[in-house]
């Protein structure tokens, strides 16, 4: 219960990246983590500075000389606590119940990193590690790791390695493991349709002055056709095609639709056709609007025409789709598709991110799968998230490096909103499972 007591205290550091007067509880989090690493008896902590928030460096040797080299990855920071009226208990006084702790953070991602630490504090403690570790423990991610590449770039040789393992994550579900093998990449931009100099009346110059709103629908339904396959020209060009093994891979994953579309809030399921629900969300690239806004807001009606409208749109992106080529595209149709009477800006956002895939036949695979099964008691099936995790992709172009996923949290915990939990049978879990795991590792990557 020790370990679990200490987790609390971790917890309790409110160390929120994203608002600016939780600096000092980031800086605070970042030294109670060197100081419970150095009681680890790992070696060569460091809190090392950034741009931003402060990176967490440490290191622990193998037992064995010329033993390969494992860098577990995570992240210190957290989301806000709001809207804090919708939280049973405090988000920063964790609380035990029923078997789960209650804070924000639990799961995402003290939940992987304080276990990480103490595996390893028990593999020092006993026969000693199979491999060299690496701690890399960031304190951004939560607002989109902006100061991670440039760290990485400068510290190439310190951070060397033959695996990263990211302990941010989690599982299918609380029952059966999944395999987590890539991530989808992201670009966005903003269209501005300007119109009249001002807002116009609409009885004087409705007929004659072309309607910005209109423009700018017209624009945005050029883009997608009903069936929801995306128009722009040339964005399926460079997609990867899944394989068959992969296809069925994912079709081996449980998938409830009238489930799915309870916990949406839809009436039905709607995607690009030819592909099953999981091949849509993991390995095929998407146009989404996330914003749009132009005239008149309030209650009742403005009889005007706006004089300007805009709106956000993001893409995600699967294997061999490049972000600054997607945006270009995206530009090109926007030109090619404005209709005469308005002006229109493109403008790219910036912090785009590459999509990411680890090799089906990369050797790491079947041990990762081994370990699991023996974990959860069965077989592991095979996913990618359809979210972007941008340190996947950075670590393998930066550092030459691939990252595979190991963590146990489950989906239903809350993450980033109120409530969060974690279980305690998942701290033990992959306290338990992360030495199993360095173990295979070091037969897997022995040089």
């Amino acid at each position: 219960m020790s370990y679990i007591n200490e987790f609390l205290e971790f917890l309790s550091i409110p160390s929120v990246s994203a608002l600016p007067e939780h600096k000092p509880d980031i800086d605070r989090a970042a030294r109670w983590l060197k100081a419970r690493m150095e009681r680890a008896g790992i070696e060569d902590v460091r809190v090392i500075p950034t741009g931003g928030h402060p990176i967490v460096y440490g290191f622990a040797g193998a037992k064995e000389p010329g033993a390969p080299t494992v860098m577990i990855y995570g992240h210190y920071d957290t989301q806000p606590a709001d809207p804090l009226d919708e939280w049973v208990t405090e988000p920063f006084k964790p609380e035990i119940r029923d078997g789960k702790v209650f804070a924000r953070g639990a799961a995402d991602d003290k939940g992987g990193v304080f276990p990480a630490i103490v595996a390893v504090e028990k593999a020092l403690q006993g026969e000693g590690l199979p491999v060299n570790v690496k701690f890399l423990f960031e304190g951004e991610e939560e607002i989109g790791s902006p100061n991670l590449k440039a760290f990485l770039v400068d510290n190439k040789e310190l951070l060397k390695c033959d695996l990263v393992v990211s302990v941010d994550g989690g599982m299918y579900s609380r029952e059966i493991p999944s395999l987590t093998t890539g991530s989808r990449g992201l670009c966005g931009i903003q269209i501005d349709v300007q119109g009249p100099r001002q807002d116009l009346h609409s009885g004087g110059a409705g007929g004659a002055v072309n309607n910005p709103l209109i423009a700018l629908a017209q624009i945005i339904s050029s883009t997608k056709a009903w069936d929801g396959k995306v128009l722009v020209e040339g964005f399926y060009d460079d997609v990867a095609d899944l394989t068959p093994a992969e296809r069925e891979a994912f079709a081996k994953v449980p998938f409830d639709e009238g489930d799915y579309k309870e916990r949406a809030g839809v009436p039905e399921l709607f995607g690009e056709p030819g592909f099953t629900v999981f091949e849509r969300l993991w390995a095929r690239p998407t146009l989404d609007v996330v914003g749009m806004w132009g005239g008149f807001q309030g209650e009742g009606i403005k009889t005007i025409i706006p004089a300007k409208a805009a709106c956000k749109i993001t893409c995600r992106l699967v294997p061999n789709q490049e972000p600054d080529k997607i945006v270009d595209l995206l530009t090109k149709h926007v030109e090619k598709h404005t209709p005469p009477g308005v002006r229109v800006n493109v403008m790219a956002f910036p912090g785009n991110s590459r999509p990411y895939v680890i090799p089906q036949d990369h050797p790491v695979m079947p041990v990762m799968s081994k370990v699991l099964r023996e974990m959860y008691g069965r077989e592991p099936v095979t996913v990618r998230l359809g979210g972007t995790l941008p340190v996947a992709r950075t670590f393998l172009d930066v550092l030459g490096t691939y990252l595979v996923f190991f963590a146990t949290s489950s989906p239903d915990e809350n993450v980033h909103g109120p409530n969060e939990f974690f279980r305690v049978e998942e701290f033990d879990k992959l306290v338990d499972g992360l030495p199993v795991l360095l173990q295979e590792l070091a037969g897997a990557l022995g040089r």
